[in-house]
């Protein structure tokens, strides 16, 4: 009997040339072998745990969640305090506490605004069930950032020069407190001033805010039925929602861009529904939140269609007034 490990060599086929090896062991040598083959599977099962795991549902879609209750309450209730509430809280608080030189209560709920916004869009857009174009929403975050910062500078001059007299209602070189300025190119200066607030203010800032709401929206579509209902939560916050959507329309003066991606949102259901899907709770909240504003801005120039004053201020053929304008021509100027 052998005490170790015999080696035979043998030929092997002619096609293959190859030879083959067999190994002869004696049962003395069985123990060595037990051994190694125990030590040999420890290895491979340590080297099982090491190895990362290759998930199989990596290419699957992320599961769909409910309704966004949360991050939809926050946005509506920081919207109305630190948006909407913005001018009340400047015209509520006394002059004395934020002089004329310094940055005003309202200023501080814009920064906070400008700051809160973004993180809950983003934060909306991390919940979205389909994966979205990073390039494009860090871009838009970007853009709506320095669009609403560019808005901030001149909506904090512009409130001081209303409480100097200056009247929303008339154009920058029919304001009283404007048009005897000297030199005369300060008016210039105020109406590049108008220029950045007004216009150029808005477009960074809300031309990025709908784009991330509309990319947000082509992902809330799904086939399932329990998924295509909005909770009761969600009809208590959409009429605060939608009024909202109408005063950002309003006084911002954007009515063609949000007709633009209202329109883009209705292409988008119909094109969807041929394929059977719909939208899910949150893309139906959304969804109907546009379609409220649209009717409320309907009536808002239905209201004010023959106002002479507002006419002149708003001429061209879409004409949607802004609230403010509105405020301190028939509501200031009675009390």
């Amino acid at each position: 009997m052998f005490s170790g490990v015999g080696l035979v060599t043998l030929c092997g086929d002619r096609n293959t040339k190859k030879k083959k090896k067999i190994y002869i062991y004696t049962e003395e040598f069985e123990p060595r072998m037990q051994a190694v083959r125990k030590r040999q599977g420890a290895d491979s099962q340590t080297a099982t745990q090491n190895s990362k795991p290759v998930s199989k549902e990596k290419g699957l879609p992320k599961k769909r969640p409910g309704f966004h209750f949360d991050l939809w309450l926050c946005l509506t209730v920081q919207n109305w305090i630190l948006d909407f509430g913005r001018p009340i809280v400047m015209i509520i608080l006394p002059l004395e506490w934020f002089p004329l030189n310094k940055p005003s209560a309202g200023d501080y709920f814009h920064m906070a605004y400008n700051v809160i916004t973004p993180f809950l869009m983003l934060k909306l857009i991390e919940r979205s069930p389909r994966a979205l174009p990073r390039s494009a929403v860090y871009l838009c975050i970007i853009t709506f950032v320095m669009g609403a910062s560019i808005h901030l500078v001149g909506d904090s001059i512009n409130h001081r020069l209303i409480l100097s007299g200056y009247q929303l209602h008339l154009s920058v070189r029919e304001n009283p407190i404007i048009r005897d300025l000297k030199p005369a190119s300060l008016i210039d200066s105020f109406e590049l001033l108008y220029y950045y607030d007004e216009q150029l203010g808005h477009l960074m800032w809300y031309i990025p805010f709908f784009i991330i709401l509309f990319l947000y929206f082509t992902g809330c579509f799904t086939q399932t039925k329990e998924h295509k209902k909005i909770p009761v939560s969600g009809w208590l916050l959409l009429g605060p929602s939608a009024l909202y959507f109408w005063y950002l329309i309003t006084e911002g003066q954007i009515f063609e861009l949000f007709l633009l991606t209202f329109l883009a949102m209705v292409a988008m259901v119909i094109h969807q529904q041929r394929k059977g899907l719909s939208p899910d709770s949150n893309g139906l909240f959304l969804f109907c939140s546009f379609s409220v504003s649209m009717a409320l801005v309907v009536v808002w120039v239905v209201y004010l269609w023959d106002d002479p004053v507002l006419r002149k201020k708003y001429p061209g053929l879409i004409y949607v007034p802004e609230p403010w304008s509105y405020y301190t021509l028939h509501i200031k100027e009675t009390h």
